[in-house]
């Protein structure tokens, strides 16, 4: 029997949280309505959701604080939905992990199209059957429990972090763009925003070198993409 996913839609404009949820339903998700950051952020990380929906513009506490918190307690896809189209906003929200970023006004069905693509992805990573561990130097990839290791010290990652980073390394010294990382590890380029590559790239980045700015792991080969040398 198929488990019924569950959504949290963390929205304080009662009537587009409403209809979100109507149109997630009729597709069979089980929906669940926060209509204040606190609430959506107590929900978030006390019960148990399979993807969050997070509005930015929340009061109380906004959607980039609980991006912040949820990703460091769960593992799940967040989407964030925001009227706010500014570029420094897209990236802020990626850089603190989240898997999406969808401006309003939006249509409906987009949104249960991203929903599904996010879900189903998610669903085929945490299937696969993965070798143990991918070592170089100080670094150590565990791919059977998701978890990432510099200089034994385990450092946290979003999803989308830990699949950019085992991508690369499992891939050593072959090159590839902005265009190719985007289509393997995304898989829907024409719902998405290519600049995520750029913004995952550097958080990576953050994390495992000791000097980002001239990286020992993963390299820019300037004009044709990123290496992870070996």
């Amino acid at each position: 029997m198929l488990k019924v996913k569950r959504i949290l839609i963390v929205e304080d404009d009662k009537s587009i949280a409403e209809l979100e949820r109507d149109y997630l339903e009729i597709d069979g998700f089980f929906v669940e309505i926060a209509l204040t950051g606190q609430d959506g952020l107590n929900k978030a990380l006390k019960e148990e959701f399979d993807l969050v929906l997070l509005d930015l513009m929340l009061p109380g506490v906004d959607g980039f604080q609980i991006c912040k918190t949820i990703r460091t307690e769960k593992d799940i896809p967040v989407l964030m939905v925001s009227a706010k189209k500014q570029n420094v906003d897209k990236i802020r929200g990626l850089g603190l992990g989240a898997d999406d970023y969808i401006v309003k006004p939006f249509s409906p069905s987009e949104l249960v199209a991203r929903v599904k693509a996010h879900l189903s992805r998610y669903e085929r990573l945490k299937g696969k059957d993965v070798q143990n561990e991918i070592i170089i130097l100080g670094l150590r990839i565990d791919q059977a429990s998701r978890r990432v290791f510099v200089n034994n010290h385990e450092v946290i990652f979003t999803t989308k972090e830990f699949d950019v980073l085992t991508f690369l390394a499992l891939h050593p010294n072959q090159v590839f763009n902005k265009e190719q990382l985007f289509e393997r590890l995304w898989g829907f380029d024409s719902l998405g925003d290519i600049s995520t590559v750029t913004v995952h790239i550097r958080k990576i980045r953050e994390k495992i070198e000791t000097d980002p700015s001239n990286p020992q792991f993963i390299e820019t080969v300037w004009g044709a993409g990123y290496r992870f040398k070996r």
